[in-house]
């Protein structure tokens, strides 16, 4: 009696369970990609409700983002436009097409992101007198990479009102202590900008003397993360500068945006 298990045999059955795996694989891909669009989508709305202070876990992400607008902004000219459509717009993405970015300068790029959009993509939180709350996108490279995440401003463009990292590559302990609650905390109602509207805050070594004339521009440095510190302190020196967003603040603050 011959044998069923023959070399050609074999081969026909592995083909087809490769086949029919790859079929799964791809069916399940297509199938979940809307569930992980909806729960990145919900990651960072929860994110930038963080960073303005607003989260509240027993309540809907959408329904609480809902007071919040998208609006795109022309970092050269440090305003509003329409030019731009903010639906479709990955802000992340633009900053790898040449056509919708620019190449930073080395000496220039102290946040170490190589590329940056020509345009920002911020949220406001408007209120009966205007806007009350603006959410920024920002990105640096901290230790072992790229740190993302949002600075919530009052109106007034300078007083922060948090902080919030929702992707990085930082050590759990030191340089992940980004995402300590109480390290955050210390950043809210620190002022971006001196009187003469120059970039003053810092993220210094140590711990802020609170008897120190600008205690107001200083935060509390991560402790055992010194290059983590330094990144962050960075990533704010270049989104708050004027390769950045100082034009846009300024302009926000005198009611010319």
């Amino acid at each position: 009696m011959a044998s069923n298990e023959t070399i050609k045999k074999t081969f026909i059955v592995a083909i087809v369970l490769c086949l029919v795996c790859s079929v799964i694989v791809s069916m399940s891909s297509v199938l979940l990609k809307p569930i992980q669009e909806a729960n990145k989508d919900a990651f960072l709305k929860r994110s930038m409700l963080q960073a303005a202070g607003m989260y509240d876990e027993t309540k809907s992400i959408d329904e609480q983002f809902e007071q919040f607008t998208a609006r795109m902004v022309d970092l050269e000219t440090g305003k509003f436009t329409d030019e731009i459509d903010v639906d479709g717009f990955d802000q992340l993405k633009a900053a790898k097409d040449p056509a919708l970015s620019i190449e930073i300068p080395d000496d220039q790029d102290i946040a170490k992101i190589s590329r940056r959009a020509k345009y920002g993509k911020v949220y406001t939180l408007d209120g009966e007198n205007g806007i009350e709350t603006i959410i920024l996108p920002i990105k640096g490279y901290g230790l072992w990479g790229t740190l993302y995440g949002y600075l919530a401003l009052e109106a007034d463009g300078n007083t922060v009102v948090g902080l919030s990292y929702y992707d990085h590559k930082e050590t759990p302990g030191l340089g992940g202590e980004v995402d300590n609650p109480r390290w955050k905390a210390l950043w809210e109602g620190k002022e971006i900008y001196d009187d003469n509207n120059d970039v003053a805050i810092s993220v210094i070594k140590g711990t802020v003397d609170s008897k120190d004339s600008d205690a107001v521009h200083k935060v509390d440095g991560l402790a055992g993360a010194t290059l983590t510190s330094r990144g962050v302190h960075l990533m704010f020196q270049y989104w708050l500068g004027k390769n950045g967003y100082e034009e846009f603040l300024s302009n926000l603050r005198q009611g010319k945006a």
